[in-house]
C-alpha cells in the first residue's frame, strides 16, 4: 500500500494562497489532492504582499524560497505627497530594510501564487470553473457533490475558498453569523502601464481623513495601486463597482492617483475591490470538515499578513495531520488550538491599525506625518525595528 492510501484523499475548495499551500503540503506529506476552484481559470493579480515572520519560515519549510527570492522586489522607497501629488517628505528603502530584517520577502500576489500553483499542479489534480454544492459526511468520509454534477469522496475537506467561503455556508451557517463588517472598502489593483507620476522604484502615499491611496511604481508589469477609505455603506459602494466607487472617493487627488484611477476605468480583472471584513467564528472545523485563511479568520489587508497567515496555517495543517495520524478530530483540534492565539493578534493589530490607513480626523493625519518623519532618524528607526520584530514572533 502506498504512502498516499495510507494518509488518505482530501478535497481542497479555493486555488488562491491559502487553499494551494494547503494542497502541496499535504501531498509532500502523502495525501491525495483534489482541488477545486470557482474561477474559470487562474487569476493573477499584482497588488503586494508580504512575506516575514512565520510566513517567511512557512515559505522556507514548504521550500518556495528558491522560487519566490528571485521574484523578490524587496524595499522601496516611499514618498508622502499632497493632494495634487507633489512631494511631502520621503523614507528611503534603506530604513524600511533595517526596520523589517533580511528574512522577509515583497511580493506581488500573483507571482506567489503562479510559484505555489507550478509547485502543486503536477502533484494534484486540479479543477477549475467548479465549486461545492452540498456536503455530507459521516464517520468515515466527507461527500461533495460539486457544480459539475460530479461528486468527490474524501476523509477530509479544507475550505480555502475566501472570506465568502460557500464551504463555511454549508456547514456553519449563514455568513452574517460570521463576518463582521469594519466599515471601510479596500482596493488593489494591478495597472497596465507605469503611472508618469510617480519615479521608477517609488511608492508614493496619499494620507487624508479617512483615506488613503498608494501608488507603486516598481517597474514595467510591476505597478499598482491602493485604496482604502472609510464607507457609511460598502454595500452601496461595491454595487456601485471599483471604478465609480473609487473615483467618487479619490477623484480629486492628483499625481500618480489619478493616472490609475484611468486606468481602472478599461480594467480587465485581476484586481481585488470589496468592504473591509473579518471573520470570526467559534470554531474552524466540523467532523472532517476544516476552514483554512480567510474562509476561516480573515484577518484583513489592514493586517498586511493574509498571505502569510494562510502558509504557516497551511503548513501547521501538515504537520499537525502526520502528528495525529489516523485521527483527523484530533490534528484539527491541536492545529486550532495552536494557531488561534496568533490569529486574535493579527486580528487585534488589524483592527488598531484601521487608523493608519483611514485616519479618522485631520490631527491623526498629522499624527502619522509626524511618525513618518521620526522612522527616518536612527534613534527612532531601532524603535521601530523592535516593535516590527515583537510583532512578528
Amino acid at each position: 500500500m502506498s504512502a498516499v492510501e495510507k494518509t488518505g484523499r482530501v478535497l481542497v475548495v479555493g486555488a488562491g494562497i491559502a487553499g494551494l499551500a494547503t494542497a502541496l503540503r499535504l501531498r509532500r506529506a502523502g495525501w491525495e489532492v483534489v482541488v477545486i476552484e470557482r474561477a474559470p481559470a487562474r487569476r493573477s493579480g499584482g497588488y503586494l504582499v508580504n512575506l516575514h515572520g512565520p510566513g517567511y519560515d512557512a515559505a522556507e519549510r514548504l521550500g518556495l524560497l528558491p522560487a519566490l527570492t528571485p521574484r523578490d522586489i524587496g524595499f522601496f522607497t516611499s514618498v508622502l505627497v499632497h493632494a495634487d501629488g507633489r512631494e511631502k517628505l520621503r523614507l528611503p528603502a534603506a530604513v524600511a530594510e533595517a526596520a523589517v530584517g533580511v528574512r522577509a520577502l515583497t511580493l506581488l500576489r500573483g507571482d506567489l501564487e503562479s510559484v505555489l500553483y507550478e509547485s502543486v499542479a503536477e502533484l494534484a489534480e486540479i479543477r477549475f470553473g467548479t465549486t461545492v454544492e452540498a456536503v455530507t459526511q459521516g464517520a468515515d468520509e466527507v461527500v461533495a457533490t460539486l457544480s459539475d454534477g460530479s461528486t468527490v469522496h474524501a476523509d477530509l475537506l479544507v475550505g480555502a475558498d475566501g472570506v465568502h467561503s460557500r464551504v463555511r455556508r454549508l456547514t456553519f451557517g449563514p455568513e452574517a453569523g460570521h463576518v463582521v463588517d469594519l466599515g471601510h472598502v479596500v482596493g488593489a489593483f494591478p495597472l497596465d502601464h507605469v503611472p508618469e507620476h510617480v519615479p521608477d522604484g517609488v511608492g508614493t502615499v496619499f494620507l487624508g481623513p479617512r483615506r488613503t491611496a498608494s501608488v507603486m511604481n516598481l517597474g514595467p508589469g510591476r505597478a499598482s495601486a491602493f485604496f482604502a477609505y472609510r464607507s457609511p455603506d460598502p454595500a452601496a459602494d461595491l454595487a456601485l463597482g471599483p471604478a465609480p466607487a473609487l473615483t467618487r472617493a479619490f477623484g480629486d487627488l492628483g499625481g500618480g492617483v489619478s493616472d490609475a484611477l484611468a486606468q481602472l476605468e478599461t480594467d480587465q480583472g485581476g484586481g481585488y475591490f470589496d468592504s473591509v471584513t473579518q471573520v470570526v467564528t467559534d470554531r474552524w472545523s466540523e467532523g472532517r470538515i476544516v476552514l483554512l485563511g480567510d474562509a476561516a479568520w480573515c484577518v484583513t489587508v489592514f493586517a498586511g499578513y493574509g498571505a502569510a497567515l494562510a502558509l504557516d496555517g497551511a503548513d501547521r495543517l501538515g504537520t499537525a495531520l502526520t502528528t495525529h495520524r489516523g485521527d483527523i478530530t484530533a490534528a484539527l483540534a491541536a492545529w486550532e488550538t495552536a494557531l488561534r492565539p496568533e490569529v486574535r493578534k493579527r486580528q487585534a493589530l488589524a483592527r488598531r491599525g484601521i487608523s493608519r490607513f483611514a485616519p479618522p480626523t485631520r490631527a491623526h493625519v498629522v499624527l502619522s506625518e509626524l511618525m513618518f518623519r521620526a522612522i527616518a532618524l536612527p534613534g527612532i528607526r531601532g524603535l521601530v525595528q523592535r516593535a516590527i520584530y515583537r510583532a512578528n514572533n
